[in-house]
């Protein structure tokens, strides 16, 4: 198992792990760091890391931006300190997650001619209405069914969020952030433009579970072009911890500061 874990989602945003949670679920996973990766979301505790039972919980977050070409793309912050400009942004995003949330709840109700009695609150995310579709006795569609056939980027049901540019938000979370990272590069449509943008940034997660063998030949090119660092996590959703991840050594190499 990796020594960190640098890419976990909570119950603050589309995951099904509270944060509480999460010492004891990385000790059971044999993983040291753990790395807090909401969507949009700044965490309920002050510092870049702290430390809870034993396991060193990083605060991080995962922000998406809008490339010149209309590419989407993430981006990791690691030790995040928040800023103004990083706590306006964030609060504009809850704003439009929420408005999106029940415009994606209206639309599949009204195809599907079901109530899916869902409370679309801060931190709502298309993996709730999964769920909830999965969950509901009067539909045929699984979780993955329902992204694929309802809600999924070309689903009839799918609504686009409003999104800020890459350099904006670029700019925002290196102000708030000691690293800066791309986030899953070979999951892009055009994964060679996104990174290419690497140029702008810290680091690339070069370790990440994509689920199957994958050419990771063009990361380690942008990772001598630019001179990277090395990022690596699970994404993970669920309880599943250290399915990706670092070293000791490669996340000694982020220079991330203490608790």
């Amino acid at each position: 198992m990796p020594y960190a874990d640098l890419h976990v989602h909570t119950t603050r945003s589309d995951g099904s792990l509270a944060l509480s949670d999460v010492p004891a679920v990385a000790r059971r996973a044999d993983v040291s760091v753990v790395a807090i990766t909401d969507h949009d979301r700044i965490q309920p505790f002050d510092g870049p890391l702290i430390e809870r039972e034993g396991v060193t919980i990083v605060h991080g977050i995962e922000l998406r931006v809008e490339t010149e070409t209309g590419q989407r793309i993430d981006l990791l912050g690691y030790g995040v300190q928040a800023t103004d400009a990083l706590t306006a942004e964030v609060e504009r995003i809850q704003r439009n997650r929420i408005e999106r949330g029940r415009a994606i709840v209206e639309n599949v109700e009204s195809r599907l001619e079901i109530d899916l009695n869902l409370d679309v609150e801060t931190g709502f995310g298309r993996p709730h209405v999964a769920r909830a579709i999965d969950a509901h006795p009067d539909t045929e569609y699984d979780y993955e069914g329902a992204f694929d056939h309802l809600i999924g980027n070309d689903g009839p049901c799918f609504v686009p969020r409003d999104v800020c540019p890459f350099d904006a938000g670029r700019e925002i979370l290196s102000e708030a952030c000691s690293v800066v990272s791309l986030a899953h590069p070979l999951r892009y449509p055009d994964p060679e433009h996104a990174l290419e943008l690497t140029e702008k940034l810290d680091a690339v997660e070069r370790e990440y579970a994509y689920g199957g063998p994958v050419d990771l030949t063009p990361v380690d090119r942008a990772i001598e072009r630019h001179d990277l660092l090395v990022t690596g996590g699970s994404d993970a959703h669920d309880d599943r911890l250290g399915l990706a991840g670092l070293s000791r050594n490669a996340y000694d190499a982020l220079e991330l500061p203490s608790p």
